[in-house]
């Protein structure tokens, strides 16, 4: 089941996230009358930039988070006439009633273990000859900050998953894919010391490991896990996807 995220901190915090958004839409080839799928969208950042692209166009906002897309719907009131808004799991067949041109999506993957159910899943919403264009955590990301984690908890850090290049490729292939493009990108975000870099580990990358404690206990799990990190640097290592659907 989707993590329920909470959506007002998320939006108040320095996130890299929008410029791994303006560097994957960056990507899309466009001509302004498509319907794109917005996977993972969030509070609607990104599904906003897409509106901006699209002007003919629409987009389809899914997310799994509830609070997310209330946010979301604030964001872009006014705009939602060009935009339909769907709460579902990406791990299972998505509710699209029609076969969407491209789907697009930024920092979500990673929270999705089974990678083969997802791109089925897409697969399965895009039309033959659409683009699957994404960007999420990949394979060594946040490694020192889960290192952390494991050493407060004494426990594996097992809530993301980040897949690797060749077993991202071949995924795609099954499911359906052509004109494979995946690669990782180094990407480190640098924050401020104290309760910045507390409540961003708390709210965006650690978040699921708090949301197992007691939450008298919240706070001071993620100092504990902040003091450990030799610098105040999340060593964000990214998965860029490009992909088409077979026609």
């Amino acid at each position: 089941m989707p993590r329920e995220w909470d959506a007002t901190t998320y939006d108040s915090l320095p996130l890299p996230h929008k410029f791994w958004g303006k560097r994957t839409l960056a990507r899309l080839d466009l001509a302004g009358t498509e319907t794109v799928l917005d996977a993972g969208a969030g509070t609607g950042r990104d599904t906003l930039a897409l509106l901006d692209l699209l002007p003919e166009g629409r987009v389809v906002a899914v997310d799994g988070s509830v609070k997310m897309l209330t946010q979301l719907r604030a964001k872009l009131d006014g705009k939602l006439d060009r935009v339909d808004v769907i709460n579902a799991d990406l791990t299972k067949p998505l509710p699209v009633e029609q076969p969407v041109d491209t789907v697009f999506s930024v920092a979500t993957f990673h929270w999705i273990h089974d990678h083969s159910a997802l791109f089925a899943n897409i697969a399965q919403v895009l039309r033959p000859g659409g683009w699957f264009v994404a960007e999420c955590g990949g394979q060594g990301c946040v490694r020192r900050v889960l290192g952390a984690v494991e050493d407060v908890l004494g426990q594996p850090a097992d809530a993301a998953y980040f897949a690797g290049v060749d077993e991202t490729v071949e995924r795609l292939r099954e499911n359906g894919f052509t004109d494979i493009e995946v690669d990782l990108l180094d990407d480190p975000a640098t924050l401020e010391p104290g309760e910045q870099l507390e409540s961003y580990l708390g709210t965006v990358v650690i978040g699921p490991y708090v949301d197992r404690l007691p939450e008298s206990e919240h706070r001071t799990f993620v100092h504990n896990v902040a003091s450990r990190l030799p610098e105040p640097v999340i060593d964000y290592v990214r998965l860029n996807i490009r992909a088409r659907r077979k026609g």
